[in-house]
């Protein structure tokens, strides 16, 4: 790992300690990384308004990768590099899916506005959707059946209870819907024992954002570490060479990768050391 010029990391549940305060230890190895000449990438399913609540401007990131790859921002600079949003056409055939099957749903506009969204009660109650509206309201809408928006949408949400039958099958029937668009899996990390399926187009993914990054600079795939916690950091960590999951990630992803200790550990200050030694 002494050639590593680039480091990716997801935050909540990795970076970020549970209270979504930032260790000192993360912090400094932040600076030493920097010092050395090592790129630093935060790659996160937040919005960019929700990164920004997290982590302060002279936090010294390199890059972020947001809304789990559908921005890219230049975070020295204060300045966007990337984005990719769903076309009107498709957006249009989910919200039409959603509604007629009256799913409960949220439809974000298109970055770099995706803090912005539309929502939609559906037939069922779900006190996840009602917890995420309560958090998110001051940027919320009603959905209107008779006149949706005509435009690109960053991406659409749903939640459900866990259930991995019903998520299967629901990924299976959207992704069915156009072929410009995938499903990603997402634990809540708001309520445990609900499944967060997010819907966006078929290239967004945190690993095609740290790789747009990696072409603009001259960073090779063989170059770059990773490190993550959850089901949605997977196209990161398939990306990175060296990756990476914390203590806490789901017991039935463990296995996957190499296992460092939890975000409430300085997960992120243990995996960099052996780059700062």
């Amino acid at each position: 790992m002494k050639n590593i010029r680039l480091v990716a990391t997801d935050l909540d549940g990795t970076f970020l300690k549970n209270d979504r305060t930032i260790s000192q230890s993360n912090i400094d190895a932040l600076h030493r990384l920097g010092e050395k000449k090592i790129v630093r990438v935060a790659a996160t399913g937040r919005n960019l308004m929700k990164v920004k609540e997290v982590l302060y401007p002279d936090l010294p990131f390199d890059y972020v990768v947001f809304s789990s790859g559908a921005g890219v921002y230049n975070w020295k600079e204060k300045t966007h590099m990337a984005s990719q949003n769903i076309k009107k056409t498709s957006a249009q055939k989910l919200l039409h899916y959603f509604t007629s099957n009256d799913i409960n749903f949220h439809a974000f506009y298109p970055v770099p506005e995706n803090h912005k969204h539309y929502y939609y009660r559906g037939a069922n109650d779900c006190e996840e959707f009602e917890r995420y509206f309560k958090f998110n309201a001051a940027h919320a809408e009603p959905l209107q059946k008779t006149a949706f928006p005509q435009g690109e949408l960053c991406q659409f949400l749903i939640i459900i209870r866990q259930n991995e039958e019903r998520f299967a099958f629901m990924k299976s029937e959207i992704e069915a819907l156009c072929p410009e668009i995938r499903v990603i899996r997402a634990s809540s990390p708001i309520t445990p024992g609900f499944i967060w399926i997010e819907v966006f187009h078929h290239s967004v993914s945190k690993g095609n954002g740290v790789n747009k990054i990696c072409k603009q600079l001259g960073i090779s795939k063989n170059e770059t570490m990773g490190l993550g916690n959850d089901y949605n950091d997977f196209d990161l960590l398939e990306y990175t060479m060296h990756s990476f999951l914390t203590e806490n990630s789901p017991n039935e992803i463990k296995g996957k990768y190499p296992v460092v200790p939890s975000n409430e550990n300085d997960a992120f200050a243990f995996s960099v050391q052996v780059l700062l030694s």
